[in-house]
């Protein structure tokens, strides 16, 4: 055969030799199609929940998407091409986020794939990444359920698996003086794979304490009417309350319900919604965020990497504060570090590299070091936020602490 070809002519060969390329690549498979040429952008697709339950931290996700996008670009890009964005909007919908990466994977063929927002929308995108081959990194899901499915391309791009979240108020309760411990909580969390496994712990290890359950409920994930639940809430009397939001939403609600009837316990502490900056402080009044807590992986004033930049580069684009910085921003903007240093690293745009790179190496981000186990799991700590004169402080464990936790809680104003 090769005798055969050599005594061609040059033209005939090489339309021949066109002719078989082209065959080849329309045969091969989305994930291992060539990467696009030199010179032309980078492309990253992901879904974003601009509709539906989820928008508030869909927003917000995207602004941290476009953030490191915008930094990248002005910093020469990756591997000296500009990087260009690619979203859909999923309406916070399982059917559709898995439409969207299929689109994105089979259609558009975008280079890299960033994740959505929440563990229900992570556990079908990931199953569409895995699908094609594409390292998969998410800003918001890592509920448990995310991690059963056996995943080997996904990476939580959080300090740690969201189910020890709450434990660092566990441990802030339990370290109390004996005299000013609370010996009844209350528990509202929505059914949903982010929030619910976090309550749960937090519960049986208050329960183990000796803190007595004066109310608790799994609110169906389809409701959009949360006073009866916070009623019941308010009529126990507890001492505390836990609240297991996967966005803003819950705690919002629940808190205009204790504010209406006068309910104030020692503390509340909610999975999300005080993390969202602006959005929260907002809704409920900015002096009625006082002595409210949340875990946290990110702060405005942490010596993180490239953190000072973030800080800056989002008030220059969206003006405000820095209290009005949704949590959701940076953990977002933690995904696109990690992978220009691990396309730094490998100077490879290849998928199954990017994955075999981001399973043995630690990143820096803005959350601070990342690093993974076998299933996408991160390595990390969270701690413990509260909001103090309008601003979302740090304040257990003592390593992360700038202000000492203010307990219990002023009243509402």
């Amino acid at each position: 055969m090769m005798r055969f070809l050599l005594r061609l002519p040059i033209r005939w060969l090489l339309s021949i030799l066109t002719i078989f390329g082209l065959a080849l690549s329309a045969t091969a498979s989305p994930s291992q199609a060539a990467p696009s040429s030199a010179g032309s952008p980078i492309t990253v697709g992901f879904s974003v929940s601009l509709t539906g339950d989820f928008s508030g931290d869909g927003k917000a996700v995207l602004q941290g998407y476009k953030l490191w996008a915008s930094h990248i670009n002005s910093h020469g890009g990756l591997m000296g091409r500009k990087v260009k964005l690619i979203w859909y909007d999923d309406a916070s919908s399982e059917t559709q986020v898995a439409t969207n990466y299929t689109k994105l994977m089979t259609s558009d063929k975008v280079d890299l794939a960033f994740g959505p927002f929440s563990s229900l929308l992570t556990i079908p995108a990931g199953r569409v990444a895995q699908r094609w081959g594409y390292a998969f990194l998410g800003p918001a899901g890592g509920g448990p359920s995310v991690f059963q499915q056996g995943f080997k391309n996904y990476f939580f791009v959080q300090p740690a698996p969201v189910k020890d979240n709450l434990l660092s108020f566990v441990h802030w309760v339990t370290n109390l003086p004996k005299s000013k411990r609370p010996t009844s909580a209350a528990y509202l969390t929505v059914d949903d794979p982010f929030a619910t496994p976090e309550v749960q712990t937090a519960e049986a290890a208050l329960h183990k304490a000796g803190v007595k359950t004066a109310y608790s409920v799994v609110i169906p994930a389809e409701a959009t009417d949360f006073q009866s639940e916070a009623l019941k809430a308010v009529h126990s009397r507890a001492q505390i309350v836990v609240i297991g939001s996967p966005g803003a939403n819950l705690s919002i609600a629940l808190i205009h319900t204790f504010i209406q009837q006068h309910y104030n316990p020692r503390a509340i502490v909610a999975t999300s919604g005080p993390d969202q900056g602006k959005q929260f402080s907002d809704a409920i009044k900015l002096a009625n965020t006082e002595g409210i807590m949340v875990p946290e992986g990110w702060w405005y004033g942490a010596h993180t990497y490239q953190n000072k930049t973030f800080v800056r580069e989002y008030l220059k684009a969206y003006h405000g504060k820095v209290a009005d910085i949704s949590q959701d921003t940076p953990e977002a903007y933690s995904v696109g570090q990690v992978v220009q240093q691990a396309v730094a690293k490998t100077h490879s745009l290849s998928n199954a590299t990017l994955i075999k790179t981001l399973h043995s190496g630690k990143f820096n981000t803005v959350q601070g070091p990342m690093r993974w186990n076998s299933i996408g799991e991160p390595q990390g700590q969270m701690f413990l936020v509260q909001w103090l004169h309008g601003k979302p402080l740090p304040v257990y464990p003592g390593k992360f602490a700038v202000a000492r936790a203010e307990y219990p809680k002023p009243n509402w104003h």
